[in-house]
């Protein structure tokens, strides 16, 4: 019968050396320069909102630009910390005030501007252009920070995933934000 100290010497001989990860805010930092890049791309592939200048004037355009900027920012730190098993569950909660500034902005803005759209405002050929803009901008950051998070822990796939995703709507929705809007009011982009 072999030793325990024999066995172990045995098993590790043939293990070539794992490359560490990079440190989480390392790989955050290079997924938001990458989310940054695309938005420019966006911007400069589509052109700046024709309205952005009034809109910048608009405290509701800026603080519900300002909390999806949060909100993206706060939930790719999260989950590139929630794919690390020696990191706290409580990662999660980092987002949530962004977040609920992001969403309290979005649904003031429906309630106070849902009578002011008019029947024409919006039509089909519209809906599929933006349809199609989320895609553009939101598939190749998705696909970008899943990947990055492949290594993810198995205790929390899920946390790591979902945090993920916010931070890829908070994103596309700040990009959405800088680019649409010919033809519809300001405050509801």
């Amino acid at each position: 019968m072999m030793s325990t100290p024999d066995l172990i010497d045995q098993l590790a001989a043939g293990l070539t050396p794992v490359r560490r990860l990079r440190s989480p805010m390392v790989r955050a930092a290079q997924w938001l320069l990458l989310a940054t890049v695309v938005s420019i791309m966006l911007v400069i592939a589509l052109g700046v909102r024709p309205d952005f200048w009034q809109c910048v004037l608009d405290q509701s355009f800026v603080l519900c630009t300002g909390a999806s900027v949060a909100t993206g920012v706060c939930a790719t730190v999260a989950a590139f910390m929630l794919s690390l098993p020696d990191r706290s569950r409580a990662w999660v909660l980092l987002p949530l005030p962004a977040v609920a500034v992001w969403l309290s902005t979005i649904g003031y803005q429906c309630l106070t501007n849902w009578v002011a759209l008019e029947p024409d405002v919006l039509s089909w050929g519209e809906a599929a252009r933006c349809f199609s803009t989320l895609v553009v901008t939101s598939l190749p950051l998705a696909i970008t920070i899943l990947v990055m998070l492949r290594h993810s822990t198995p205790l929390r796939p899920v946390l790591a995933t979902l945090t993920a995703g916010l931070a890829v709507s908070a994103i596309t929705a700040t990009a959405m934000s800088l680019i649409h809007g010919a033809g519809i009011r300001p405050s509801l982009i």
